[in-house]
Formats: C-alpha cells, structure tokens, sequence
C-alpha cells in the first residue's frame, strides 16, 4: 500500500468516526439543563414566546428529528445558524480558529523546543545533577493544572512585571506572537514533562542498541553517532506522544483561553455551551475532533521518514 491509498483509506475512515463524534456530543447535550429558548429570550419570557421560538428553531421536533436534520446540513457544509450571536456558524468558527491554531502551533514549537534539547541532555547525563533536577522541575510542573500555572504566569508576568498583555490577541503578526506566548507556554509546558521523560528513555534505549555499538566501533564521533543513529530512532516514541497530545492541547486551548481572555475557538465553545448554543457547540467539537484525526494521521506518515522499516 502506497502512501496515497493509505491517506485515501485512513479519510475514508474518518467518516463514521465523525458520526459518532455528532451522536455523542448530540446526545450529551440534550442533558444540559435548561434550553436554547429560555436562555434566548430569558427567564421572564411568556409560554406563547417561547414555544414560538422553539418552533421556529425546530426544537419541538423529535430528537431522532433533529439530529437527522443536523446530520444532514453538515454533510452540505452547512453548520447551521448561531443562537447566540444570530450569524452563520462557519465564518464565525473560522474567524476563531485563527486564534486557537495560531495557538496550537506556537504551543507545539515551544514544546519541541524545549523538549528536545532537555530530554537529549538528561538522556547523555543519566543520574547527574542537570538529570535529576530536571526531573523534579518537570514534575512539579506535571502536576500543576495548566490553568493555575496560567493564573500564575498572568499575575506575575503581566500583572505585576507587565511584560506580557492580560489579555487580548493584537492586530499584527508581532502583536500576536507576544499576546500568545504566555498561553502558548503553559500549555507547552503542561505537555513538556511527558515528552521529555519519553524522549530520555527512548534514548537511552537506542545508545545501548546493537547498532550504535556497530557505529562507535567504526570509529565514528559521539556527536555523529547520537545524531545519526540514535536520536533519529529516539524520536520515534516522542512523535507518537506527541500526536497523541493533539487531544489535549484542544483541551488545553478551552481552559487557557478562558483564563487569558483570547477571542479563540476554545473560549467561543464555552461561551456556546452557557448559552445553549446548539448549532455552534456541535459545530465546534466536531471541528476539534476532525484536527485530531487529521493530526494522528499526519503523525502516522510521519512514522514513513523516520524509520522506513515502517510498512504503512
């Protein structure tokens, strides 16, 4: 199988994945108390109103209804119409998602960034001092929830030094860029420790393999010995851990931008949900739950480059 029929495959599969994505999140929904008219037109609203707008929002109908009539706009790109904000879903998502990707993609360079240089440090000084002081940073910072580790970025950096914006996302590319890093890093850093140990490990395992004994007695230098043979192999695990974070760093965004106040799809998903915001919630999610899929698919061909032992 070439790597385009195994692409064509893996979307293939993604269908029914993103069913059961809308059935799922369809079905918690309706266990929200409350509904979308009430929240809409408020507590005082008369019966006469409110059943109205139900009608007119098609609430009335049948859940099995509903969900078909759902299923069926979006297979025609359509995402319905916000409650909320009485817009279409799909500019008002994208115009989110430009935060929340800018986002994720600064979060995973910072990630890599620092990852790499510490797990390769800790691995070529197993039990030194670096090694075991690194190892108690990073599970102090394992164990702290991301969202105090950003009330505490945001009180100190910005508040007290104000090195940093409270909140907001900037005009320009260079205002971005600052607005971003404070969230950027603690959700990169919510993530570090894992793929540090993963990496230390995995190297450790590779510098006491066959093969790298074969390369040091070549005559070959350190430095091209780990370059070559052992951290190309090591990276396999952090690749992995790393496609698997995808998940979290979603989640990652909906907590930290609610704490930075940044105008992405995270914080719009929650607003949605406190309004009872059906459309737009449902669009969301599976917005999210298609970038997973679409990044543990990149994260399988990239298996293909690293060790072409790899048979898709």
């Amino acid at each position: 199988m070439n790597r385009g029929q195994f692409v064509a495959r893996r979307l293939v599969q993604m269908i029914p994945v993103l069913l059961g994505v809308t059935l799922v999140v369809f079905g918690l929904l309706q266990l929200i108390p409350g509904d979308p008219a009430s929240a809409m037109l408020g507590m005082q609203a008369r019966p006469e109103s409110l059943a109205a707008l139900r009608e007119s929002l098609g609430l009335d109908r049948p859940l099995w209804e509903q969900y078909l009539r759902y299923v069926g706009n979006v297979l025609r790109l359509d995402l319905g119409e916000s409650l909320k904000f009485k817009v279409p879903v799909a500019p008002l998502l994208v115009d989110r998602l430009e935060v929340s990707l800018a986002l994720i993609a600064y979060s995973t360079v910072l990630m890599i960034i620092i990852s790499l240089p510490l797990g390769i440090i800790s691995a070529l000084r197993k039990d030194g001092i670096f090694d075991q002081v690194m190892r108690l940073i990073l599970m102090v910072t394992l164990v702290m929830p991301a969202f105090l580790l950003g009330i505490i970025f945001l009180t100190y950096f910005s508040l007290k030094l104000q090195f940093f914006p409270v909140s907001g996302y900037g005009d320009t590319w260079p205002e971005h860029l600052h607005h971003l890093f404070l969230p950027a890093l603690t959700i990169a850093l919510s993530i570090t420790p894992m793929l540090v140990r993963a990496l230390r490990t995995s190297i450790l395992e590779s510098m006491s393999s066959d093969y790298v004994r074969t390369a040091r007695a070549k005559g070959l230098r350190e430095r091209a010995v780990t370059m070559r043979h052992v951290l190309r192999n090591a990276l396999i695990p952090a690749v992995t851990l790393l496609g698997l974070s995808v998940g979290y760093l979603l989640g990652g965004t909906v907590i930290v931008e609610n704490v930075f106040s940044l105008p992405g799809a995270g914080k719009l998903l929650v607003d949605a949900i406190a309004a009872r915001d059906y459309p737009l919630v449902q669009s969301t999610v599976l917005v999210f739950a298609f970038f997973v899929i679409a990044i543990n698919l990149l994260t399988d061909l990239v298996y293909t480059f690293l060790d072409p032992r790899v048979r898709l």
